[in-house]
C-alpha cells in the first residue's frame, strides 16, 4: 500500500492464500491441502476460497515435534 505522500505502508497479513501458505511452510500446495483436509491445518473458506489465518499457520509450527519427546 501507498500513503499520500508515495511512501509504502507496511501491512500485516492475517489471511493467507494456500499457495502463499505453502511457500512459507517449504511445502507443496498439495502438501497444504492435505494438512487441511487432515484436520493437522485450519482454514476458513470465503466464497469458496481457502484462506489460511496467520495465528493457525504459527500454531502448526508451533505444533511440529511435540510427538518427538
Amino acid at each position: 500500500m501507498r500513503r499520500s505522500d508515495g511512501s509504502a505502508e507496511s501491512v500485516t497479513r492475517l489471511l493467507y492464500r494456500v499457495s502463499e501458505a505453502a511457500l512459507a511452510l517449504g511445502l507443496s500446495r498439495a502438501k497444504v491441502y492435505e494438512l487441511i483436509n487432515s484436520g493437522a491445518l485450519q482454514a476458513v473458506r470465503i466464497d469458496g476460497a481457502r484462506r489460511i489465518k496467520a495465528t493457525d499457520l504459527e500454531a502448526f509450527v508451533a505444533s511440529l515435534g511435540k510427538d518427538a519427546a
